[in-house]
């Protein structure tokens, strides 16, 4: 398997959706089901890259972003991020991208696109 990429989500379908197509190109899927738990598997793991729901059930993703960003894991500071969210109101994506995410996408999650922004920071393996 190819690149490891961290996908903090508490849906399991969603969970599923984003295992079985990223698998299918080759990369290697840590799953962590709230934002505590996504912070110490980041702290822990060599992640290439985190995708990030931002409704989670203890603490938000924009506080998991802001905490990856100033880890003491260094390498943290720079990892890519993707928010995935449902949140589709004005100014989520600014409030995404101001707590340390890269790239915000709104659900329902399109597997293409998701394709097309993982692969801008990760060559296919």
């Amino acid at each position: 398997m190819g690149h490891n990429i961290l996908y903090v989500e508490d849906n399991h379908d969603n969970m599923m959706l984003v295992k079985r197509a990223l698998e299918a190109r080759g990369y290697r899927l840590l799953e962590a089901l709230n934002g505590n738990t996504g912070l110490e598997v980041a702290e822990r793991e060599n992640v290439d890259l985190i995708l990030l729901d931002i409704n989670l059930p203890d603490i938000d993703g924009y506080e998991v972003a802001r905490r990856l960003r100033s880890s003491s894991k260094s390498v943290l500071a720079h990892i890519p991020i993707i928010a995935i969210t449902a949140n589709a109101l004005k100014g989520d994506a600014e409030k995404a991208l101001e707590a340390g995410c890269d790239v915000y996408m709104s659900k329902p999650i399109n597997i293409r696109e998701l394709w097309a922004r993982v692969e801008a920071f990760l060559p296919t393996p």
